[in-house]
């Protein structure tokens, strides 16, 4: 199993891709990790900053300067434009045979998540690997009850209305195969929070095999969180719509 991993690894490419808004404190952190853990395998990062004003993307440029410019991407926008159109705009630079999407504020850990993602895409040849917190392995540390209670209770109504094929529909660390994100993500309509669901969703509709991977959500430790009551309605309204439409 490790040979076939290695060969993998060896012939393919990782496009990584990271929306930012307002991490200027974490994005140093995250991309030296990506560069310690995954060291013997081809990627690149994409960093989508949606016009950040604290000075995010004028760290990048000086990663870029570390790096180099084909390690670092900057995609910059000029303002916040939703979550869903920035993997779009990010799938616009990357050039992996495999697309990795994930959080800039170090809620997900690099260094198990990683690799463990792409060994269990190996092992299975999954069109999609998603991590979830809710199967045994995973969990979540940082959240108050009612913050848990509000997540879990999202996933679970999720779940019991859309059949989805999988426990964790709101996570937003996965590994897709690039042409399997191509063909989800031109059938979605949403930009905000929902999108991480209605991929999941279409995915499951088209009939993609998709792994679930067992992660641990640490919450952010710097800058803060942009979850917030407009979003929960989006995510009620997302549910209906694709009740409706799938």
């Amino acid at each position: 199993m490790e040979q076939k991993q290695h060969q993998r690894e060896a012939r393919s490419k990782y496009s990584i891709i990271v929306p930012t808004y307002n991490e200027r404190l974490n994005i140093a952190l995250i991309v030296y990790l990506v560069f310690k853990h995954l060291k013997d395998i081809d990627f690149e990062i994409i960093v989508v900053d949606d016009g950040s004003p604290d000075g995010t993307q004028e760290i990048v440029k000086q990663l870029q300067n570390v790096y180099g410019e084909d390690r670092i991407l900057l995609g910059a926008r000029p303002r916040k434009l939703g979550l869903g159109t920035a993997y779009i705009h990010g799938l616009k630079h990357a050039s992996g045979d495999f697309v990795v999407i994930m959080d800039a504020d170090l809620s997900h850990h690099v260094s198990a998540h990683c690799d463990f993602d792409s060994l269990k895409q190996v092992e299975t040849d999954a069109s999609i690997v998603t991590g979830t917190r809710y199967v045994k392995g995973g969990g979540v540390h940082g959240w108050n009850l009612m913050r848990k209670l509000t997540s879990r209770g999202a996933n679970v109504l999720a779940q019991t209305l859309l059949w989805p094929g999988v426990s964790d529909l709101t996570g937003s660390f996965r590994l897709y195969k690039r042409s399997v994100l191509e063909d989800v993500i031109n059938s979605c309509v949403s930009k905000g929070y929902v999108f991480q669901m209605e991929m999941i969703v279409r995915a499951s509709r088209k009939g993609y095999h998709i792994e679930e991977v067992p992660i641990t959500f640490v919450d952010r430790v710097y800058g803060s969180s942009k979850l917030g009551g407009s979003e929960i309605v989006e995510y009620l309204k997302g549910l209906v719509y694709l009740l409706v439409t799938t």
